[in-house]
């Protein structure tokens, strides 16, 4: 029986190896965090993170051939395969900070794999790291190594959070990176037959390390990329009286552009996308390819540019303040069908209106209460160390509550800002929330899914991301 054991318990150290275990009943799979109490959740019936589909999996294999646990060295050296898949966040401090990836928990990782390991094993990169990190991990298993060989391989992932599960299942492709040596070979092989379980031979891609590694940073900047334009367009649609919906519509029928990530809104977030690109910065400017990393910093201004545009909007709309004013946000999460938080424009958004002293209520069907307190009251460093490195409990923000549902989150408020594109926002009463609101009362749509038409019948004024304007809002300012 081959062993797999992966480090990180995480967004995506958790499904993915639990996908793997559904699939391959006779492979022994363990997953392992040194933080205890993440262990436990996914011990429970209370998994530490929502995606469709992943609590049916892990209920299906966890205890048969799926485990999780808090003895990191003793399943990493029994292990045949070990998946490293911790946080690998922005650097803050130091050479490189604000756009290099800070790879102290990978280095950490590699060392113990060093210290613990008793028979040869092939480590695989699982978290997004930069172009040449295998190099860097292989030098430090080599000098570590006691007569052990290590072959190091780069499988990085493509999950779209909301959907990760049927992203596992049927994959676009899957890639893995090796040394073109016949030690490098025979890993990535083994590797392919994990995958070949349920994957198709024609969709697993095999490449040498530095383009696996530079494929991963190379498609989230290119979907950014996508994301930033479209939101570029909305800007220019405003100003003209063009429809944003409808020119993506008109662009996406073209074969060669296609019509997928062309939908405006307040900004991407989730953990990869900025990180990523700033990534590909660094790595740029490091080869002496300004021009190059200037291009692609521009992706991320754009994101930044809408986030504030959208704000200017909600206080140059309701009288060029909100100070003291009750706002209602629907949604907190980054997308619809996740609980995660990272990077998303909501926090941006909501920092910009408790700058100018708004009182926020915050209603999202997923993100706890504690979550949003912690994002918007700590510094983003803070957030990206493990759970177990972070101050304890957040401070609460007075001018932030957090509610169970839309009504309670809307009674009294004097506007709604639209964060996230959760599906129930569709279908609520806003016959019964316009009457329960403050007037004017205002609809601030982030991610253009709202019946705008009947929005204003009952009597709001919606705005509505690179949508014509409505008549209040013509002579306002885009940017304050």
């Amino acid at each position: 029986m081959v062993k797999i054991c992966c480090i990180g318990a995480g967004y995506v150290g958790g499904p993915t190896m639990a996908v793997i275990a559904l699939k391959c009943p006779k492979i022994e799979v363990v997953v392992v965090d040194i933080f205890e109490p993440r262990i436990i959740a996914w011990n429970s019936d209370q998994l530490p993170i929502y995606e469709p589909g992943l609590e049916d999996v892990v209920k299906q294999c966890r205890g048969k051939n799926l485990f999780f646990s808090k003895d990191v060295e003793k399943h990493v050296a029994e292990a045949d395969i070990v998946f490293v898949s911790v946080n690998t966040p922005t650097k803050t401090q130091g050479l490189g900070a604000g756009k290099a990836a800070d790879l102290t928990y990978w280095e950490s990782a590699a060392r113990m794999i060093a210290d613990v390991s008793k028979s040869d094993k092939i480590v695989v990169e699982k978290s997004t790291v930069p172009v040449k990190t295998a190099e860097a991990i292989e030098k430090i298993l080599t000098h570590n190594s006691k007569g052990i060989n290590f072959q190091i391989l780069s499988n990085p992932e493509f999950l779209a959070e909301g959907t990760a599960i049927q992203d596992l299942f049927k994959p676009d492709r899957v890639l893995i990176g090796g040394r073109e040596t016949p030690e490098g070979q025979k890993a990535i092989q083994a590797l392919k037959d994990v995958y070949a379980h349920w994957v198709p031979v024609d969709r697993i891609i095999c490449t040498n390390l530095w383009s696996a590694e530079l494929s991963k940073l190379a498609a989230n900047a290119f979907l950014a990329q996508r994301i930033s334009s479209v939101n570029a367009m909305s800007a220019l649609c405003e100003a003209t009286g063009a429809d944003v919906s409808q020119v993506s519509h008109a662009i996406g029928k073209d074969t060669r552009i296609g019509p997928k990530f062309l939908n405006a809104s307040v900004g991407f977030g989730g953990s990869c996308f900025q990180k990523d690109i700033l990534n590909l910065v660094y790595i740029c400017e490091c080869n002496g390819l300004t021009e190059v990393a200037n291009y692609w910093k521009q992706v991320v201004r754009v994101n930044e540019y809408q986030k504030t545009r959208f704000v200017n909007r909600v206080v140059s709309s309701m009288f060029n303040t909100v100070s003291g004013k009750k706002i209602a946000i629907l949604g907190f999460a980054f997308k619809k069908d996740t609980g995660d938080t990272r990077e998303t424009p909501a926090i941006g958004v909501c920092q910009g209106l408790l700058g100018d002293k708004a009182i926020l209520s915050i209603y999202d069907p997923q993100v706890p209460q504690e979550q949003i307190q912690r994002d918007l009251s700590m510094h983003k460093s803070e957030l990206d160390k493990p759970p177990h490195l972070r101050p304890v409990s957040p401070i609460a923000i007075e001018q932030v509550t957090c509610v169970r549902d839309a009504y309670e989150a809307t009674k009294g408020a004097h506007g709604i800002c639209v964060l996230t594109e959760w599906d129930e926002f569709k279908t609520l009463d806003y016959q019964k929330i316009y009457n329960d609101m403050q007037k004017p009362a205002f609809v601030f749509d982030g991610r253009n899914v709202m019946d705008v038409d009947k929005l204003r019948q009952i009597g709001f004024i919606v705005y509505s991301i690179g949508k014509p304007l409505d008549a209040w809002l013509k002579d306002m300012p885009a940017v304050a």
